[in-house]
């Protein structure tokens, strides 16, 4: 079910591989609608990794809800899930640069504000990140086509008359030797 009020859009799913990119996709076609296109890339990347976390570690299932709010100077974009354990940012810096798995919080607060995790009512949890809401700019209106004096002329009277069984000037040759 997707709700898409004026400040805020829920998403409710099974974090699964194949619906983390169908999220990726809401969110940032959210973002576009909100006119705040330059937060899109934080956000998916935000939230593919809460997702990711709720797919490996959530017990007993991998049932989430997105919600991406969109506060006066801020968007907060959260995932509820039912498991009651709440999470361990991964990377030290003594950790592995080079290691695929373990970091996504560590991104996470890389590329966010602030983030983190609250519990939620007696089974679940909230894992939360928000990012700087840039001032709104209007759309970008269509360039202005400037006054035409007189109509364009048409193909058929562009320039002379041509013969073209009878060419007017030799054919063009390459200076190059070889």
């Amino acid at each position: 079910m997707i709700s898409h009020p004026s400040r805020h859009c829920t998403v409710e799913l099974q974090a699964l591989p194949s619906r983390i990119g169908q999220v990726r996709r809401i969110v940032s076609a959210q973002l576009r609608y909100w006119h705040l296109d330059p937060l899109i890339d934080r956000a998916a990347l935000g939230v593919t990794e809460l997702l990711t976390n709720v797919h490996q570690h959530a017990r007993p299932d991998k049932s989430c809800t997105v919600k991406i709010e969109l506060l006066l100077d801020r968007l907060k974009v959260s995932v509820r899930d039912s498991d009651p354990r709440l999470p361990v940012a991964g990377a030290t810096p003594d950790a592995d640069a080079l290691a695929t798995c373990g970091r996504g919080l560590a991104m996470v607060a890389a590329v966010s504000d602030s983030w983190g995790a609250l519990p939620d009512g007696e089974s679940g949890k909230v894992v939360w990140f928000t990012l700087p809401a840039v001032a709104r700019a209007a759309p970008p209106r269509p360039p202005q086509r400037p006054a035409v004096e007189k109509p364009a002329r048409r193909f058929a009277e562009v320039g002379a008359p041509v013969d073209l069984l009878r060419p007017e000037h030799a054919p063009a040759r390459s200076a190059a030797v070889g």
